[in-house]
């Protein structure tokens, strides 16, 4: 049939408004599967309102993943049901819509655990860290120090750590309270060599999340005895290892050349 551009559109015009390229416009026409209805006095394809509509019907199979053979066979089916054909086209989009939003919402979880840097369920962190450990002190943390370079080394690093790397560190942070409770009960003195010693593994257990120079320790250990809350963590593994600990963290920067009393955050 040839009739007048007005009477239908273009490919050009027909690719523009459904969304796909005049090149697949130009192969659907090759292949059989939307032929244009027409073509204009000058020769050109034509697509009339029917002709769109296969189109857009078309690109719905396709979404779905039929290639364009089956999508002949079953456009072209005499038999078919066109109503049939729509609703099981739609009950296929809510499946995958379905599947989409799944997906969608494990990406959220994905993000949320790298936001916070910690890939563990709070049931995991209980049962890693013991029935004390609450699981918002991660918010609470990122709240206090999520704008710091420190934060986003943590996070960097826990993102990439299984719960056997958790389970490493809770055992390695479980060891080091005991020995540093022995020593403050025994009365080792802050700066003697067994302090020290308790004070260098203090702070490369700090170095699984960030990298934490004498100096940052040194404020770490003015921040447990005035932060309520560090203070009563420690002072409850041990009476007085609070000021204990950070006595020994100050003694051992001050070995390394750093004046706690005037250490600033690097």
């Amino acid at each position: 049939m040839t009739y007048p551009e007005a009477d239908g559109l273009t490919v050009g015009r027909a690719a523009a408004l459904v969304g796909v390229s005049v090149k697949t416009l130009h192969h659907w026409d090759a292949v059989g599967l939307v032929r244009p209805s027409g073509h204009t006095p000058a020769g050109y394809r034509v697509y009339s309102a029917d002709d769109i509509a296969r189109v857009h019907r078309v690109l719905v199979y396709r979404e779905l993943g039929f290639p364009l053979a089956e999508i002949a066979r079953i456009l072209d089916d005499p038999s078919a049901d066109a109503r049939d054909h729509l609703r099981r086209q739609r009950a296929q989009l809510e499946r995958r819509a379905g599947r989409l939003r799944e997906m969608a919402r494990a990406v959220d979880r994905m993000l949320e655990a790298l936001d916070a840097g910690l890939r563990l369920t709070p049931e995991e962190q209980v049962e890693i860290f013991g029935a004390d450990w609450r699981p918002e002190r991660v918010g609470e943390a990122r709240d206090r120090w999520g704008g710091t370079a420190q934060w986003t080394q943590y996070a960097e690093r826990a993102a990439r750590m299984t719960p056997r790397d958790w389970k490493d560190v809770a055992a390695r942070t479980e060891a080091l309270n005991a020995d540093l409770a022995a020593a403050c009960r025994a009365g080792a003195a802050p700066g003697s060599a067994e302090a020290n010693t308790l004070a260098e593994r203090h702070r490369a257990l700090l170095g699984t999340y960030f990298d934490c120079t004498h100096a940052m320790h040194a404020c770490l250990g003015r921040m447990f005895a005035e932060d309520p809350g560090f203070a009563a963590y420690f002072d409850g593994i041990e009476p007085g290892l609070t000021a204990w600990l950070r006595d020994a963290i100050f003694a051992n920067a001050e070995s390394r050349g750093v004046d706690p009393a005037t250490a600033a955050w690097e």
